[in-house]
């Protein structure tokens, strides 16, 4: 079996060398990249399975280069920041990272948190329909007022557009979607979209719903799929 590629994004070579360390150690491909602007030329000509980019770099930031990434690449990608802020971590998710994690970290938690995000990528798509998902759900379609969610190819369209959505943001609207006309609580939503393995808070579930109603709910005047409850979480209208 093939190796998983990793790409590190990170301009202090004792901390790239030593998440390269672990990360060979258990099995794992990594290729080093210091500068941001080489990082992201890199990222887009190759094939990686996921990405571990640090914020502060020369020639380019992380944010930016996420940002570029995400146009086209929806690979998981697991940002890592001196910086503590909670805007620093909005900001990171809200661009479609899977993952903020604070220096500093522990090379092993690292580890847990590459492996965690590279299984459930893969349960989540063309991955998954090696491991025995059954063709009814293969085949399964939502349209809901316009909306058009396709499981198996996992794909959104809007009134015939195709609304281009991270892996992430595509779980939690199929999730809501699946469940209409029940509130869930952020926590409850973190549970059930990002599962056990999953390392963060509730702003993670805010900051991806204001995402999708970015892409779906363009026209407050139009229907709302996803609802605020206030003091109780979130709800999808059909």
């Amino acid at each position: 079996m093939a190796k998983r590629k990793v790409l590190i994004v990170e301009d202090d070579q004792a901390i790239a060398e030593l998440e390269r360390d672990y990360l060979e150690v258990h099995g794992y491909a990594v290729t080093i990249r210091a500068d941001g602007k080489q990082a992201l030329e890199e990222a887009l000509a190759q094939e990686y399975d996921l990405i571990i980019l640090d914020v502060m770099l020369p020639g380019m930031d992380g944010f930016d280069i996420l940002r570029r990434l995400r146009e086209t690449k929806f690979i998981p990608v697991l940002m890592v920041s001196a910086r503590k802020e909670d805007i620093d971590k909005i900001r990171g998710l809200g661009l479609g990272a899977d993952d903020y994690v604070t220096k500093p970290f522990s090379p092993s938690e690292l580890v847990a948190r590459v492996k965690a995000h590279l299984e459930r990528y893969d349960r989540l798509t063309g991955a998954a329909a090696d491991t025995g998902s059954s063709p009814a759900r293969k085949s399964r379609e939502l349209n809901i007022r316009g909306l058009s969610i396709q499981i198996d190819a996992r794909r959104v369209t809007l009134h015939g557009e195709e609304v281009v959505m991270t892996a992430k943001e595509f779980d939690l609207l199929l999730f809501l979607a699946e469940n209409p006309d029940r509130v869930y609580a952020k926590e409850a939503l973190l549970d059930k979209v990002w599962g056990i393995d999953h390392f963060g808070d509730s702003a993670t579930v805010t900051v991806h719903v204001g995402k999708i109603r970015d892409k779906i709910q363009k026209n407050p005047a139009q229907h709302q799929f996803i609802e605020t409850v206030w003091g109780a979480g979130y709800r999808f209208k059909v």
